[in-house]
């Protein structure tokens, strides 16, 4: 991945249950030893991979903001990983080092990397959500900014980053979760799926503002389960209580995309209106959405644009009640 590289690969078929990740290293000097952090983050997520630009200086920003430049007309901060993991690289691989321009709910950030290696294409099935206890690894990455792992080659263990929430952390993306516009209320209920505690609670609190009951699931597989157990409750009544599901798109063992595929083939639930709610914010996955069946597809976390959006979805799928028993 030497100098400039696209990341968009080939297109990934709806419902297929797989992503592509950018697999890069970040190393680690501790004495005479080097350690190898194995890290990845979704193409979708991906602009490009370039080689280290001349940056402009922030006076004031903290150590690890290495500055900004400009990309065709758009100025990007720039995040060193190794100096905000607090660790030092060796010195014979910093000519390695790449910036990857990363995009999420419409904002650009680069992030300094030691080394870009390739492009994997994995199943969400392989990947196990992230379930450490708190602290560190050993190449000094804050636990918490793990979303999910997967083995790779040789038994090693390739860990997906959470871009969006370190730049959320370190304060150069700031979601807007406040609803300032008027909300219509509905009756029954809603289905929010995501991985992430603190998305799944933005989304409850605006759902339940909305009168919604929520029920909430931490990915596709559970979500299915989940909404199993539903229809056992509410027969064919199901699409009269379960007014929408929020899902997320990239979730471990099953992804959103694969997750509305498999409600819009069930004669059960193929009514239920679904729209999707992630940080990626390319066209691509927009479209992909709309050929899994999703009647809608949102940026993450823009709560003024949620709220119109989930109303005229539900309006528009809002049939008489019927009372069937089931």
């Amino acid at each position: 991945m030497a100098g400039a590289t696209s990341t968009k690969s080939s297109v990934l078929k709806t419902g297929s249950n797989e992503m592509e990740l950018v697999d890069f290293r970040i190393f680690k000097q501790v004495g005479e030893r080097v350690y190898e952090g194995i890290y990845g983050v979704n193409v979708a997520k991906v602009r490009e991979i370039i080689k280290i630009p001349k940056l402009t200086e922030l006076p004031g920003a903290p150590e690890y903001i290495e500055g900004i430049f400009d990309l065709r007309g758009v100025v990007i901060p720039v995040v060193n990983l190794a100096k905000w993991m607090r660790i030092i690289i060796p010195e014979k691989d910093r000519q390695k080092s790449r910036v990857v321009i990363a995009e999420f709910s419409k904002v650009l950030v680069g992030f300094i990397v030691s080394e870009a290696k390739r492009i994997r294409r994995i199943n969400w099935e392989d990947i196990e959500p992230a379930t450490f206890s708190g602290g560190t690894d050993e190449a000094g990455l804050d636990h918490s900014k793990v979303t999910g792992v997967t083995k790779i080659e040789n038994d090693s263990v390739l860990l997906i980053l959470d871009f969006e929430s370190i730049v959320k952390d370190i304060g150069l993306y700031n979601p807007t979760v406040e609803v300032t516009t008027e909300i219509e209320h509905f009756t029954g209920s809603a289905m929010v799926i995501d991985d992430s505690a603190t998305a799944r609670k933005i989304v409850k609190t605006t759902l339940e503002k909305m009168g919604l009951r929520v029920y909430e699931a931490v990915d596709g597989s559970d979500a299915l389960e989940k909404l199993n157990g539903l229809y056992q409750t509410f027969g064919e009544n199901i699409t009269n209580e379960l007014r929408v599901i929020v899902s997320d798109v990239e979730m471990p063992r099953m992804d959103g995309f694969h997750f509305a595929a498999h409600v819009k083939d069930d004669p059960r639930l193929k009514e239920i209106p679904v729209i999707f709610n992630s940080s990626i914010s390319d066209a691509f996955s927009g479209t992909r959405g709309a050929e899994a069946g999703g009647e809608g597809y949102l940026v993450k976390f823009d709560a003024n644009l949620f709220v119109p959006e989930i109303s005229r979805v539900i309006k528009s799928h809002i049939k008489p009640t019927t009372n069937k028993q089931g």
